[in-house]
């Protein structure tokens, strides 16, 4: 089985930075890509970002480009996602996904409230 954990969340106020983690745990030999998504109320879950097994990020969805950066850390089987120049629309539930053998896990996620 594989878990992912994700913390990191928290209020922030607009123009703040948080930084998220997400660890996975279990048994696998190997995790293939990972990423992360956010959920706003009232809106549809969407991606935010992506980055491949060698670390190489991948893709950043156009409203987060130039402000959060994702990273891993394959010896800590953790993948990171560094928000800055945090804004309201950002407010979210970010969950994170990790493919293991072709199955995609997915974290419970973590709040992330971005207010004056």
């Amino acid at each position: 089985q594989v878990q992912l954990v994700e913390s990191g969340g928290g209020l922030v106020q607009p123009g703040g930075s948080l930084r998220l983690s997400c660890v996975v745990s279990g048994s696998f030999f190997r995790i293939n890509s990972m990423g992360w998504h956010r959920q706003a109320p009232g809106k549809e879950r969407e991606l935010v970002a992506i980055i491949s097994s060698d670390g190489v990020a991948n893709y950043y969805v156009d409203s987060v480009k130039g402000r959060f950066t994702i990273s891993r850390d394959n010896a800590k089987n953790t993948v990171y996602l560094q928000m800055n120049s945090l804004k309201p629309e950002d407010t979210a539930v970010y969950d994170c996904y990790a493919y293991v053998l072709g199955v995609a896990y997915r974290g419970q996620g973590t709040q992330v409230t971005v207010s004056s």
